[in-house]
């Protein structure tokens, strides 16, 4: 059987309020006071039971992740272990050894749960690599370094060995991590695009528009015309381009005969904009490049790329629906589109080319 012993991250309560405590109290603690004694608790599901009854307000997702953290610092936390916890405003890690089993004392903490610790040192931020200051950025309560990120902090504790001044593998090991993060929040956005409706769909694509400058005529309901939405400078079709375009928000694919009847009902001297979540068939493509009326056709992925560049110019009237896209009223998710705005490359005049 392996000696090896885990890491674990706790964090000091909100903004780190309780790093001092922890540090002169030689503890780690969480909350959930209401649960009581967890000693008396022999199994996660029924410290999952009790987080149901105790905290009836709780929503499924909520009670799933507060029972794992207080089932991983009741059960999985043993003697001998490593554990770390930060404090933001110094950068710095508190290192130490859990001593003993999980506690329930409502004196020494405003954090009833606690387990005992034998502090061992400190570990600036700064000195450590990308790799392990990514692992150490999560935002969960609790949860277990992996074996690199605990080895490099051994060996800084121990004055052994500093991570190398390599600034060329330092660039490239973030660079690997933000690509990481990009593609993850772009799938994400891919995702909440699926789940709006049809209307919803149709209103974030005439938003789109007019973030690039264009004002929008949005067709009333009815029999589909194949014309969705009017775009022109001007609004009134007096001014090029004259763009027509055709909204299909549905998990099957165009296909080549949606595309003839598209082209059909185009005027000369227009242009054509077909936006399809579900994509477009190889003879759909075929058929939009051999069009005598230049079309774009703009499928999900190319969709996501252009609400994220042109998020900012988004006017109030379509604002509402781009944020129930792309989530940025919910908590974990507010970074997403910030981050994605800043890392993507110029996209010029993709719907006014000839």
């Amino acid at each position: 059987m392996s000696d090896h012993k885990t890491m674990w991250m706790v964090r000091a309560g909100r903004d780190a309020h309780l790093f001092d405590e922890f540090k002169s109290k030689e503890i780690v603690a969480i909350g959930w006071n209401e649960t009581g004694d967890l000693s008396k608790l022999s199994t996660p599901g029924e410290i999952k039971q009790m987080v149901r009854e105790k905290y009836p307000d709780y929503k499924l997702g909520k009670l799933n992740i507060s029972a794992s953290q207080i089932s991983r610092f009741r059960f999985d936390f043993k003697k001998g272990d490593k554990v770390i916890t930060y404090n933001p405003e110094k950068r710095i890690y508190l290192v130490g050894e859990i001593l003993g089993d999980c506690e329930y004392n409502t004196k020494i903490c405003e954090y009833f749960h606690i387990r005992k610790v034998k502090w061992l040192g400190e570990i600036p931020r700064d000195k450590l690599s990308a790799s392990s200051k990514n692992t150490l950025g999560a935002i969960s309560t609790i949860f277990k370094l992996t074996e690199e990120a605990e080895e490099e902090i051994i060996k800084l504790l121990k004055n052994k060995e500093e991570p190398e001044e390599d600034t060329e593998n330092e660039d490239a090991e973030l660079d690997t991590i933000k690509e990481d993060m990009l593609a993850k929040a772009r799938e994400f956005i891919k995702d909440k695009v699926l789940k709006l409706d049809w209307e919803e769909a149709q209103e974030i694509v005439a938003g789109l528009l007019r973030s690039m400058g264009y004002k929008t005529t949005i067709s009333p309901k009815g029999p589909d015309r194949g014309q969705d939405i009017q775009a022109s400078p001007d609004g009134l079709g007096l001014e090029d381009p004259k763009i027509i375009v055709q909204v299909k928000h549905r998990s099957g694919s165009v296909d080549r005969k949606e595309i003839t009847s598209f082209t059909g009902g185009l005027r000369q001297g227009s242009k054509g904009l077909y936006v399809s979540t579900g994509g477009f068939s190889k003879d759909a493509k075929y058929e939009a490049e051999r069009s005598t009326i230049p079309i774009t056709l703009i499928d999900l992925d190319m969709l996501v790329e252009l609400i994220i560049q042109y998020y900012d110019n988004f006017d109030a009237k379509n604002i509402l629906a781009s944020i129930k896209c792309i989530g940025g009223i919910k908590t974990n998710e507010i970074f997403v589109l910030p981050l994605l705005k800043v890392q993507l490359p110029g996209f010029c005049g993709l719907i006014m080319k000839e």
